[in-house]
């Protein structure tokens, strides 16, 4: 089994014949063969084999050739010969997104851009494209998918299924229903990996960690659905709560709940675009105010205890840790971003007020020289918590962003996990880096699932 790079070329013939330069052919060991199968993706054909004398490892394809496969494009590729009589072209990666208005230049909403970048990349790297679940033809297991060129404009072009499935569907709303548990139960048929499966919930993250002792020392107590005696008994307990929607997200629908004996019951939220706080006499009373506001839906809450935070300026500091499996299937940190809190917001979300800092700032400010020991202890935290999770979950992941809480006492806390993390800390000037780095480690991780990255069979 041999793993190379080589320059694939195009030319005019109609017939299925594929050109081999000597030095390829040595490596490959065809030497003295007729023909071969060449594969792109999941599809196979033989073609007549016949070398020529040039320097360097050169493949030229006919056009009969290439329409029958569907090769995408020329340039440098991987080959993977995994068998005496078989040649792999690729490899052939899809990312999956969607928008509810797609436009010939801006196919994909606001994660175009993203997407531009990812295959910018990865085309240094093999057969990179993009695609919509209305792409794809299960009669004859092809996709019109979008490919980049390197004007930085889109064409399509349909290629055979991808060996790897990278999901950044956009939304919770786009990816539930039948279509797409049918879509993802495909693609695991076809032996055909799928990552990230779908978004989280709340409920589901401390499901999946509820038997684990080792990282739960790193979760809140947190309830689903709580009663309203639930409720109270944890306000008393710990004097202050969160109270969310699972399914929520950028801090919409949160409340922080306070209970001070001399004072009453306090609930902070956002509305209309403000901070709101409201004061009540009873608990009663306080609890009457969330029903009016939601009535059933508040069986879809999880209630979580609070943690006091490290603060600036009497403002409270969180951090988003953007975690990636790099191309030896390990967790690594990629990016961190502190979140710090805008003056009486319940969240630390940029869209209601917070700022954005580096870490190194925000630890500096709060622990002086300590402030990178802190650090580093928080990332070996959240590199167990992400194996943890994918330990306890059934479906593959390769990227996960954490909600991590330090407080004056240096315990590192989880608040919450997003299998498909944004990526907003990235447009701090002074992680762009790390951003890129994301881009890469996801190509590296689709390298990895696929068998180009791995050698295998």
């Amino acid at each position: 089994m041999s793993l190379m790079v080589c320059n694939v070329h195009f030319t005019q013939q109609p017939e299925k014949v594929v050109y081999v330069s000597n030095a390829l052919m040595k490596t490959l060991k065809l030497s003295g063969k007729k023909s071969i199968y060449l594969r792109l993706g999941r599809v196979s054909i033989p073609a007549t084999m016949k070398p020529i004398k040039k320097s360097g490892k050169h493949l030229y394809l006919t056009t009969g050739l290439r329409n029958s496969i569907r090769v995408p494009k020329s340039g440098n590729v991987y080959l993977l010969n995994s068998n005496a009589d078989e040649v792999q072209i690729g490899p052939l990666i899809g990312v999956l997104s969607d928008a509810s208005v797609r436009t010939a230049t801006n196919p994909f909403g606001s994660r175009t851009d993203f997407i531009k970048s990812l295959l910018r990349e990865g085309n240094k790297k093999g057969f990179f494209f993009a695609f919509a679940p209305r792409d794809i033809n299960w009669v004859d297991d092809t996709v019109l998918g979008y490919f980049l060129s390197d004007s930085g404009t889109w064409t399509r072009k349909t290629v055979p299924l991808p060996e790897v499935v990278y999901n950044r569907l956009p939304s919770r709303r786009a990816e539930t229903g039948s279509m797409i548990a049918n879509l993802r139960d495909r693609f695991i048929k076809r032996k055909i990996p799928f990552f990230n499966w779908s978004f989280f919930n709340k409920s589901d993250v401390y499901e999946l960690l509820k038997d684990d002792e080792e990282a739960n020392q790193y979760v809140p107590e947190s309830v689903m659905g709580p009663t309203s005696e639930k409720v109270k008994e944890m306000l008393e307990k710990h004097q202050f709560l969160y109270y969310k929607p699972t399914a929520g997200s950028l801090g919409i629908g949160i409340y922080r709940l306070t209970h001070n004996p001399k004072k009453g019951y306090f609930a902070r939220y956002r509305a209309k675009g403000s901070n709101v706080l409201l004061r009540f006499n009873t608990f009663n009373s306080l609890m009457r105010m969330l029903q009016a506001r939601h009535g059933r839906s508040l069986h879809n809450y999880v209630i979580q205890q609070g943690i006091r935070l490290i603060e600036i300026d009497q403002c409270p500091i969180d951090f988003r840790f953007h975690m990636h499996k790099n191309g030896s299937n390990q967790w690594v940190v990629v990016g961190i971003g502190a979140k710090k809190a805008g003056k009486g917001s319940v969240t630390t979300h940029i869209k209601n007020g917070g700022q954005l800092l580096t870490p190194e700032q925000a630890l500096s400010r709060t622990f002086g020289a300590r402030g990178n020991e802190v650090l580093q202890k928080a990332k070996e935290i959240s590199i167990s918590l992400a194996e943890s999770i994918e330990k306890n979950y059934p479906h593959l992941l390769g990227e996960l962003g954490f909600d991590i809480g330090i407080d004056q006492d240096e315990q590192v806390w989880m608040f919450e996990a997003n299998a498909k993390p944004g990526r907003s800390i990235f447009k701090h000037p002074a992680l762009r880096k790390e951003g890129k780095a994301s881009i890469v480690h996801i190509i590296e991780h689709c390298m990895y699932l696929s068998k180009f990255r791995r050698g295998e069979s």
